[in-house]
């Protein structure tokens, strides 16, 4: 109902992902409660889920449905969370704006005046809007980092390879820097949960190439005291 909310005053939000009930069924039959459990998850337009499109703002790719999640969804479900809807991005996603001809204008919730900035500008849009309090963004010249800057969020890029990329939209594209999956929220300790529960064996197993090295919260602690 929020997320309904704060993409109305915004545009923020491009699709609701259905099956989010199913998943919930499944979850209350699960005897490992995963770390994420019961969390609803916003997630960045081009990264796949299954039954829905990642058009990453072009109309090309509007009519091609995905028929799998990604890894990092698939992650996601099996710590419990839920995915429950997908956010909006700049054509291309090489923007520090955030709109497109076939969603439109995001708008910032802090300043409807000004940009949510970008790429993922939709789930900053969302999160500081209060309509989502985790989101899967990505980054590559800073797409994570604008925009939690812009909407007064947390973000994290990880070290390249951290986090499996596959199947996202955007692989077409080849930067001499690794675009990276991350996550977004009001402060850091959700950031640290959300790296926690992705980097397991699922991850691991789902996507053999990412180094099996799961989160130190140590290293976290000394460096954050």
């Amino acid at each position: 109902g929020e997320a309904l909310e704060v993409t109305q005053e915004v545009n923020c939000v491009i699709d609701f992902i259905h099956g989010c009930e199913d998943q919930v069924q499944k979850l209350k039959k699960q005897k490992e409660k995963g770390l994420l459990y019961g969390i609803p998850v916003s997630i960045k337009d081009h990264i796949n889920c299954k039954g829905h499109i990642s058009s990453a703002g072009m109309v090309k790719f509007l009519g091609q449905v995905k028929e799998e999640d990604s890894v990092i969804v698939q992650v996601l479900k099996s710590q419990g969370a839920i995915p429950f809807v997908k956010t909006n991005i700049p054509q291309t996603m090489i923007n520090y704006d955030c709109s497109n001809l076939i969603f439109g204008q995001t708008l910032n919730p802090l300043n409807h005046q000004k940009t949510p900035g970008g790429s993922s500008g939709g789930e900053g849009a969302l999160i500081a809007g209060g309509g989502s309090i985790l989101g899967i963004g990505s980054d590559v010249a800073g797409s994570i980092r604008l925009p939690s800057s812009f909407c007064g969020l947390c973000g994290l890029k990880p070290t390249g390879n951290r986090i499996s990329p596959s199947a996202c939209s955007d692989r077409t594209f080849v930067f001499a820097v690794t675009g990276m999956l991350g996550p977004m929220a009001k402060d850091v300790d959700s950031l640290a949960l959300c790296m926690k529960a992705l980097l397991c064996e699922e991850m691991f197993r789902l996507d053999p190439t990412v180094p099996p090295l799961p989160f130190d919260d140590e290293v976290r602690l000394r460096d954050n005291p």
